[in-house]
């Protein structure tokens, strides 16, 4: 299936050819034998209309096992014909790009195809029949420019594998233990991490065969796609369809991303001065980076779970994840929120007054904020406690049908989709030509949990020119120590709290991951590494893992001071401001890159939810306590970007709601937890 002019029928022939099946042209073979004229003739007598329909219904009578059949380019405009195609078999999709076709349209002599009327352009027909395409096909194949009909036949085969082998695309624990003759594989599938989230031995799922790996051709076939576009592949070859299929995951992709953010290119990228670029990842609903994962992962989620039991999602949060959290899983329609909720851990003084205001005021029937009176780490090791506790989750499954699970950046599908934005952004220097495909660039990101900065590493693994991943910590730094010198070391470490709240982290969960990754898979080593920090509070990598983990990584640092001076600074040289968090990537950006190639900081936030440091960076004198009356302030010197609407939004509608606020004791939480959940969901008796 493809667009015309897209190889279909001669890419059939070759895969016909390869596994010894019989070929079938719909047009040539079902067609003209059916109707006894050339399909163009047919086309001319009935018009396009009732040509859809005579060509559906002379294909809703053919039925070829054991073949490889070349549809039409217009067989997929045609709903009951479709449907008759995917029971009897797999549809392959020919994304070729839309330039390419106009150009083999050309030298074909084509110059209207089926559904194309008086006025509409080539482009604009090709570009309406691929809604039709998304629709139905079970696997892609990505058609780069120059590519043979040959390769694409051997993709098509390869592609064919994959559909059929569910069991190629497994998950594993970082602490995963080599299986001795005898033992049994303790694999998962996509859809079990997703809703597991942690790993019953404690460790975190890792795709077991790695990331899948695109070709220069291959990304560059993305660099005229949307963003939604863009997520969509790059998924589809994340995620196996026999956990999400294609059409399903194409739906959720265009509900996370379609409407809710306020930048139509969802995750722009911003000159900034220099080699600087500016990755504004603040455009969604909570303004800030979690966005991207959770306005996805809980439709995911609610797609993967059986339909017969509730679910609690506990959420630790250092600040923007539990807006984010709270906001996406409130999002989920009526059915699926009477059997998912989430419950959102937060240091009740560890975030800023805004943050604290917008968590409470994105609380919905399903949707809770909780309060801890103590700091990120404690909220982090209690959704940890809570999970390994088996008698407690036990007696949730029992009592109220009810299991655990976790939307944190431990659970995969929180990763996955920031995988995307850090490939779209390089996509976006090459398509304003300020780099080429093929050059390199570097990423620096502020970094707390490490899920951010592994995303980008995940991207180059995938085939992203990234040089170096450049870790931006704030005062604490046990992270950019720990890169410099591979020594990870708690002992005596003071938790700081900064004007960068969500980087505030001691325990940086993720690293787990990357540790396992540079290992090469030693999940003895990575367990070894984490028991002794649990029991000893540090851990120092050996000299190759370490020289390993420097290809890819640089760290530093920024105080306090430095941070608000670099907010200054840049509001004074280009009018725009930076939040908190990105400024410290910005400092750190500074010492550590090399300016031989661009440098993309990630804004993970918008300054919106930290206007007092932001007002205190712009040296203005008097602030005021009221969160609203400080963002009106800052909307006052018309910044650039504006104040976030959808933040200003919420603010005002929720200024009087309340929130539980519980001591930093495991029990009371787990007391408080029985108590939302018996409140949510019918008592099993």
């Amino acid at each position: 299936m493809g667009l015309p002019g897209a190889g279909k029928t001669t890419v059939g022939r070759i895969v016909g050819q390869k596994l010894g099946c019989r070929v079938i042209d719909v047009d040539d073979d079902v067609l003209e034998t059916t109707w006894n004229m050339g399909v163009s003739e047919k086309l001319q007598d009935v018009g396009s209309e009732q040509f859809l329909e005579e060509e559906g219904k002379a294909l809703l009578n053919f039925s070829a096992s054991g073949s490889v059949i070349s549809l039409s380019g217009s067989n997929p405009m045609h709903a009951a014909t479709m449907q008759h195609v995917k029971k009897n078999g797999i549809v392959v999709y020919l994304d070729v790009a839309t330039r390419d076709i106009l150009d083999r349209l050309e030298l074909m002599k084509v110059d209207r195809i089926v559904g194309q009327g008086s006025g509409t352009s080539m482009r604009n027909i090709l570009q309406f029949r691929k809604q039709f395409y998304k629709k139905w096909y079970d696997a892609r194949i990505v058609c780069e420019s120059g590519i043979t009909a040959e390769a694409i036949a051997d993709k098509v085969l390869e592609a064919v594998r994959r559909y059929q082998d569910s069991k190629s695309e497994t998950f594993i624990s970082t602490r995963h233990k080599r299986l001795g003759e005898g033992e049994e594989n303790d694999s998962v599938y996509f859809s079990d991490a997703v809703i597991v989230g942690l790993a019953p031995d404690g460790g975190l799922f890792v795709p077991e065969k790695g990331l899948p790996k695109f070709t220069a051709g291959e990304w560059q076939h993305l660099l005229g796609a949307t963003y939604v576009e863009r997520a969509q592949t790059i998924l589809e070859r994340c995620i196996h369809p026999a956990d999400v299929p294609a059409s399903k995951l194409g739906e959720i992709v265009e509900t996370a991303y379609g409407e809710n953010f306020t930048c139509s290119k969802i995750a722009p990228v911003r000159h900034l001065t220099g080699n600087q670029f500016l990755l504004e990842l603040f455009h969604g609903p909570t303004a800030s980076f979690k966005d991207f994962a959770l306005q996805l992962m809980p439709h995911l989620f609610a797609y993967c779970i059986p339909q017969n039991c509730n679910y609690l999602v506990l959420v630790a949060t250092s600040g923007d994840t539990g807006s984010a959290a709270l906001d996406g899983f409130s999002r989920l329609n009526n059915i699926d929120k009477q059997r998912i909720a989430v419950a959102v851990f937060f240091p009740e003084d560890g975030v800023s007054q805004i943050q604290k205001s917008q968590m409470i005021g994105c609380q919905k029937e399903n949707a809770w904020a909780i309060g801890v009176k103590s700091d990120f780490d404690f909220c982090q090791t209690a959704v940890k406690q809570i999970f390994t506790h088996s008698d407690y989750t036990g007696f949730l499954t029992v009592e109220y049908g009810t299991a655990l699970t976790s939307a944190n950046s431990i659970n995969w599908a929180r990763l996955l989709p920031q995988v995307i934005y850090h490939a779209s952004s390089y996509l976006d220097l090459v398509q304003k030509d300020i780099i080429t495909f093929g050059s390199p660039i570097d990423v620096c990101i502020p970094t707390g949990n490490f899920g951010n900065i592994l995303a980008a590493v995940y991207a180059k693994m995938m085939g992203i020119p990234i040089r170096k991943c450049i870790c931006a910590s704030n005062q604490n730094n046990v992270l950019s120590n720990f890169i410099k010198a591979g020594l990870y070391d708690l002992r005596g470490r003071r938790f700081m709290q900064t004007s960068s709240p969500a980087i505030d982290i001691l325990k940086s969960s993720n690293l787990e991951r990357y540790l396992h990754l540079i290992a090469n898979g030693d999940g003895q080593l990575v367990t070894q590494l984490f028991s002794q920090l649990e029991s000893q509070c540090h851990f120092q990598l050996q000299k190759d893992l370490l020289e390993r983990l420097q290809q890819d990584l640089v760290a530093d640092w920024c105080s306090e001071e430095d941070c608000l001076a670099a907010i200054h600074s840049v509001y004074c040289t280009t009018g725009y401001i930076l939040d908190t968090h990105t400024a410290v990537a910005k400092v750190v950006a500074d010492r550590l890159q090399d300016r031989t190639c661009p440098v993309i900081i990630s804004s993970t936030a918008h300054y919106s939810k930290f206007a007092p440091a932001i007002l205190q960076a712009l040296r203005i004198a008097e602030i005021k306590q009221n969160p609203l009356s400080q963002l009106h302030l800052l909307s006052s010197y018309s910044p650039l970007p504006p104040v976030h609407r959808g933040l200003l939004e919420t603010l005002k509608k929720n200024e009087k709601q309340t929130h539980q606020v519980c001591a930093a004791d495991v029990n009371v939480l787990m007391t408080q937890l029985e108590t939302l959940t018996q409140n949510q969901f019918m008592k099993v008796f």
